[in-house]
This record gives C-alpha cells, sequence and structure tokens, in this order.
C-alpha cells in the first residue's frame, strides 16, 4: 500500500513553516548587500536600509537645528554690536515748542520786551486758551529761576492767586501755587495745576500746564471764568524756593483780562519805553522847537 502524500510531504511542509518567520527576521547575507547597494542608490532598500534612513534623516534634522540656533544667536549677539542695532523709537520732542501765530486767534497772548518778540525772545511771554473744562496756560520768561502770572483784583501785589514755574536744582522745571500776603508768596499745598510740563533751555524757563475754570470756594483759588488783572513776573531761585522778581515794577495788564477774549497784547519793556512814554515826547518837540526858534 502507497504511503499517503501527507506523511511522506508532511514533515518538511511544517520545517518549512517554521523557518520562514526566522528568514524574514535574520534576511540573507544577499538581501542585506542588495538592501545596502539600494539604500546607497537612493533605491527602495531592504528592511535593513530603513533604521539608516531615519538615523540620517534625524541626524541631518540635529544639524540643521544647531546651525538655526547658531545663526540666530550669532545675529543677536555680534551683529547688534557691529553696525546691524535693533530698532529702536524715534527721539521725541520732550516739550512742544510754543507757537505764536496763534496769539489773537486761538489762544490770547502777552508778550514783554522788545517789539516784534516771541515766546523764545521776550523778556517774558504768556498764553492761555480753553480746553473744555481747563484753561492752558503757557508762560516763559529770560531768567534761571522761575517765571509766574497773578490773578488780580486790582493792579497791586497782595491777597493774588500765583502760578510759577519754578526751576530747581536737579534741572527741573515744577509747577507750584502760592498766595501773595503783601510783598511775600506764600507756597499753598493745594494745586490745582494738571498736566504739567516745562524746560530750562538757553537760560530760559518755560512751562506749560491746565488749571480748571471754575473750582470750588477757596480764598486762595480764584474762578477764572471771572475777569481779573493779570501779574507777570520772574526772578531767581535759590534750591528750588523762588526769590525776589528781577525788576521793580513787574508789568501788569492794562485792564482785567477775560479767557473768553483771546488778544494779542505786546508791551513794551522798560528799555523799549523812553521814547514812547508822553512826557519823553513832549520833551523832544519842546527841544526840538528850541533848536529851531534859537536862543533870542
Amino acid at each position: 500500500m502507497a504511503a499517503s502524500p501527507w506523511l511522506r510531504w508532511g514533515p518538511w511542509l511544517l520545517l518549512l513553516l517554521l523557518a520562514a518567520p526566522l528568514a524574514s527576521l535574520w534576511g540573507s547575507p544577499a538581501e542585506e548587500g542588495g538592501g545596502g547597494a539600494r539604500a546607497a542608490e537612493g533605491g527602495g532598500g531592504g528592511r535593513d536600509a530603513e533604521p539608516g534612513g531615519a538615523q540620517a534623516d534625524e541626524q541631518q534634522h540635529h544639524d540643521s537645528s544647531y546651525g538655526t540656533f547658531a545663526s540666530e544667536f550669532y545675529d543677536m549677539r555680534f551683529l547688534s554690536e557691529e553696525g546691524y542695532p535693533f530698532p529702536t523709537a524715534p527721539p521725541v520732542d520732550p516739550f512742544a515748542r510754543i507757537r505764536v501765530d496763534d496769539c489773537g486767534k486761538t489762544k490770547g497772548c502777552f508778550r514783554y520786551g522788545k517789539p516784534g518778540c516771541n515766546a523764545e525772545t521776550c523778556d517774558y511771554f504768556l498764553s492761555y486758551r480753553r480746553i473744555g473744562t481747563d484753561i492752558e496756560f503757557e508762560l516763559s520768561a529770560q531768567t534761571d529761576g522761575w517765571v509766574a502770572v497773578g490773578f488780580s483784583s486790582d493792579k497791586k501785589m497782595g491777597g493774588d492767586d500765583v502760578m510759577a514755574c519754578v526751576h530747581d536744582d536737579n534741572g527741573r522745571v515744577r509747577i507750584h501755587h502760592f498766595y501773595n500776603v503783601g510783598q511775600w508768596a506764600k507756597e499753598i499745598q493745594r494745586n490745582p495745576a494738571r498736566d504739567e510740563e516745562g524746560i530750562f533751555e538757553n537760560n530760559r524757563v518755560t512751562c506749560r500746564f491746565k488749571r480748571p475754570v471754575k473750582v470750588p470756594r477757596d480764598e486762595t483759588i480764584v474762578d477764572l471764568h471771572l475777569s481779573w488783572y493779570y501779574l507777570f513776573a520772574w526772578g531767581p531761585a535759590i534750591q528750588g524756593s523762588i526769590t525776589r522778581h528781577d525788576i521793580d515794577s513787574p508789568p501788569v495788564s492794562e485792564r482785567v483780562v477775560s479767557i473768553y477774549k483771546y488778544e494779542d497784547i505786546f508791551m513794551p519793556s522798560a528799555a523799549y519805553q523812553t521814547f514812547s512814554s508822553p512826557f519823553c515826547l513832549l520833551l523832544i518837540v519842546a527841544l526840538t522847537f528850541y533848536l529851531l526858534m534859537g536862543t533870542p
């Protein structure tokens, strides 16, 4: 009786089934070589070529990351110090210059000094304008100490509300509030000034600040919606404290000032008043007449 085919070929089939997984795990030398060759050529490659390719990709990614970091570090550390600075904000003027072409139009102005002077050349300059419920003041004077404006019910010093811009020893210009007691200015802690700014430049004190039009009733602070005489003064300061004004008779507005009326008023200083007073003009006319007629 012939042997069954299963008995004849079964063991061999079983052996092949067991050997196939081992062959797929180990691979053959030919496959390893072929895979290596194909990997070198950029073709599909064998199973052993895949870990090598992943390792190469990882190495390339590492090199690229390091190169990027090194480049950024070099740009940040060295190029910024060798002519490639980081962008910076443009310079800003710390104090906007006072405009005089608006005088008599959008703000009222007083000028004291040489005819035709402006905020940077007058002996004393003041401007005012309404901004909502505030009045903005601009003051400037040829001094290294202080410049002030007083609000008075008459043309005399005493019982006046005074705002002064004072240049201190640290180079700053601060706004102070005073109340005149006779010829003495007493500083008041309650200061109505806001949005203050100032500068000392070219031996000149210049400032700008706002003050409410109306304030709660206070003896030392007047309501600016009412009309007042304006007193103009300036002088030296010692350690941030004001001293006596520069001239014996500081200028005063000829009439009461209304904040609702913008005017551009010029007042010649003493140096330019010599030939403008009525007495001097009369004296010049008399002298001219005497010279023309001759002596008897």
